[in-house]
């Protein structure tokens, strides 16, 4: 049976997994579509993950500027793919999205319709949520509402940061995009609808809202630290400068004085106190400095 001729959308390292084991897979990538260039870089521009990966398979690489462009719609519409597949992309608009026979599917980084939005990884975790997962869904009009087709738990640790997650799911997700072309290809997927009633929202993150509120219980600052690491990162003041915290514990000591302040033994911890304990910090940033563990940080810096 002839396989799938496939137009694939993506641009960050989570991307690329799922491309990969669809060309292993022998399927037919008419092209790739991803961000334009970035300046900056040994080469003095930044190409996507996608990009990189595409070109070292010989794969045909489209970097629109925008979806809507007539002459990217034209050489949309000549490489007549049964199927376009989205991960890690940006929003299409229904021209694009509606233009192959078998429509267009996306990966998303959460067990819809929960955490419908752009950062489902980094919300769960700052929610609390001890199970989180992946969905394939057939893409409409608003943004992560299409009919489901497969979706994969997915439990997370209770230390466990957004990069360490994220890095699980990426190749969870490979599997799930083969299994759900597998299915549309053979006829056998049906898409269901999401209840809309049990809708979630995972809005993007910006480091201006990335500041830690320490008058709070000790394991929701801890969720707020791994949720935000180690991108963007939380981050709090120290001594005038910004100190991104991205690796803690919660420790659960009541009485333990005034939220917000910083102590340490100076050698072997430094620890933040909250309403009802303290936050461990294990690894951290100061500003105009590199990542480091705490005991690194303390060898060359008084608190």
């Amino acid at each position: 049976m002839k396989k799938l001729s496939i137009i694939y959308m993506g641009t960050p390292e989570f991307a690329v997994p799922s491309l990969e084991i669809l060309c292993d897979q022998g399927y037919d990538i008419s092209a790739v579509i991803t961000s334009p260039d970035k300046p900056g870089g040994r080469l003095g521009v930044q190409q996507s993950a996608v990009k990189k990966f595409a070109l070292a398979r010989g794969l045909r690489v489209l970097q629109p500027e925008k979806l809507k462009n007539p002459e990217f719609l034209e050489t949309l519409r000549s490489l007549k793919a049964d199927l376009q597949i989205v991960v890690a992309f940006r929003m299409l608009p229904e021209v694009v999205w509606n233009m192959p026979p078998l429509g267009t599917m996306n990966l998303h980084g959460s067990l819809l319709p929960r955490y419908r939005g752009a950062a489902p990884i980094n919300w769960a975790i700052i929610n609390g949520e001890t199970e989180t997962g992946l969905t394939t869904f057939l893409l409409k009009h608003e943004i992560d509402t299409g009919d489901l087709l497969y979706q994969e738990r997915i439990s997370i640790g209770e230390n466990e940061t957004a990069g360490e997650l994220h890095d699980r799911m990426m190749l969870l997700g490979a599997n799930l995009v083969l299994k759900s072309v597998r299915a549309i290809e053979s006829g056998e997927a049906k898409p269901m609808p999401q209840a809309d009633t049990a809708a979630t929202h995972a809005p993007k993150i910006f480091s201006d809202t990335c500041e830690i509120d320490f008058n709070q219980p000790a394991a929701k600052v801890h969720n707020f630290i791994r949720g935000l690491s180690p991108v963007p990162g939380a981050w709090t003041k120290l001594d005038g400068k910004t100190l991104k915290i991205l690796r803690s514990l919660k420790d659960i000591q009541p009485g333990s004085g005034t939220p917000g302040v910083f102590s340490s033994d100076g050698k072997n911890y430094l620890r933040v106190s909250t309403t009802d304990g303290y936050v461990q910090i294990l690894e951290l940033q100061l500003e105009g400095k590199k990542r480091m563990s705490v005991r690194d940080f303390l060898n060359g810096y008084r608190v």
